[in-house]
């Protein structure tokens, strides 16, 4: 991922919502800038996702059927535990 590929996703980290954007923002913040290139796909498709929907994957009252959404979830959910 090159320096405008992370802005990119930085901005659209930023959410409507508090809670989700308080998690993305300190993961953005933390973590993005290691994540692959498949990884980064991953998380621009999350981000297309409603802030409700988002809320309760982040917040581990529902999980995503895809295992890689899965899995991205629970690194920004233990980025925001951190």
């Amino acid at each position: 991922m090159d320096a405008a590929d992370v802005r990119r996703l930085r901005w659209r980290c930023r959410r409507g919502l508090l809670e989700v954007d308080l998690l993305l923002q300190r993961f953005a913040r933390d973590r993005l800038e290691a994540l692959s290139a498949e990884e980064a796909a991953v998380l621009a498709g999350l981000l297309e996702r409603p802030d409700a929907e988002l809320l309760e994957w982040l917040l581990g009252r529902e999980r995503p059927e895809d295992p890689q959404v899965a899995d991205v979830v629970d690194r920004i959910r233990r980025a925001g535990a951190a």
